[in-house]
């Protein structure tokens, strides 16, 4: 196969009039995750009271969960409605590439996070000459970039793999599922992939359980008041980092299945839960949880509702 190729998705086969019911929910669903999002957005940016390092963090999340989606939304609304479900080798790939590097993005934000409230509660006095505007968008920017140029390299190597193949067994492409319909060996790949997991999973993962596991232990060194504040502002972070690490945990086991060893809908729903359930969920925790993203979405809600109408 050449890069002029198409792939197939096969899942969207056979599907009959339960497209319709299928669209209904997804379109529901991705306006809800724009809905939230854009609130959290919103809210943040305009409000300068809430420009402090926690809650621009908390907008990043918000703005890489509208990034990881719109690779996935649009495309899958248009196979459930449309009946031809091919698609390039090159936009394959780019959809692969930006859900790869939505879901890094995911994990380095929230490192960033752990290492955020990590300070304030470990050093507080010095928390404002740590995290500073400079520093903090210093290391927004090694988030951003490290992924991207770990997961380009790798897509890289995939681009160059002669393909014997075109049908793909998910709802999106993937670059795994890319790499398996090669005809030369892909130890490379293999080896390649191994790292950057390592580099954009378990690395972060190891700093995040590092950081919330000295946070509790300062916290139990100190008075139940302390306690009660650190765990109030930690909460919601380790909330979303146990939601989001279950969604990739069943998405990265999944994608070692061989096709057919699962049942259709658990592959359908194991393959999303990790593009739905974190933007859905995130923007929910977050303004629940915090009074001052609360306070200021109530009150942006009350001026609408009071805008006289024509």
């Amino acid at each position: 196969m050449e890069n002029g190729t198409y792939f197939y998705f096969t899942v969207f086969e056979d599907l009959g009039h339960l497209r319709y019911l299928f669209f209904f929910l997804s379109f529901t669903v991705y306006c809800l995750i724009i809905s939230f999002n854009v609130i959290i957005i919103f809210v943040i940016v305009l409000e300068t009271a809430l420009h402090q390092p926690m809650y621009i963090l908390i907008s990043c999340l918000a703005v890489n969960s509208l990034y990881g989606t719109a690779a996935l939304f649009p495309r899958l609304l248009s196979d459930l409605l449309l009946y031809s479900h091919s698609i390039s080798r090159n936009a394959c790939q780019l959809q692969a590439f930006v859900i790869y590097t939505y879901a890094s993005y995911e994990y380095t934000i929230l490192t960033l996070m752990a290492y955020d409230r990590f300070v304030a509660i470990n050093k507080p006095l010095q928390y404002h000459s740590i995290i500073t505007p400079r520093v903090l968008a210093i290391m927004i920017a090694l988030a951003c970039i490290l992924p991207l140029l770990s997961i380009g390299t790798g897509f890289i190597l995939t681009a160059k793999l002669k393909l014997c193949g075109y049908e793909l067994t998910k709802l999106y492409c993937s670059n795994w599922v890319i790499v398996k319909l090669s005809c030369i060996n892909t130890a490379l790949n293999n080896i390649f992939g191994f790292m950057v997991l390592i580099i954009t999973v378990f690395i972060p993962l190891s700093f995040i359980l590092f950081s919330y596991i000295k946070i509790l232990i300062i916290c139990q060194r100190n008075s139940s008041e302390f306690r009660r504040k650190a765990y109030h502002t930690c909460l919601p972070h380790m909330v979303t980092f146990v939601n989001y690490s279950i969604t990739i945990l069943c998405e990265i086991i999944f994608s070692r299945y061989e096709d057919g060893v699962l049942p259709q809908a658990v592959t359908i729903i194991l393959s999303m839960e990790f593009l739905t359930i974190p933007p859905l969920l995130n923007p929910l925790i977050y303004g629940l949880r915090f009074p001052d993203i609360r306070r200021k979405i109530q009150h942006y809600s009350k001026n609408i509702q009071t805008i006289p109408s024509n």
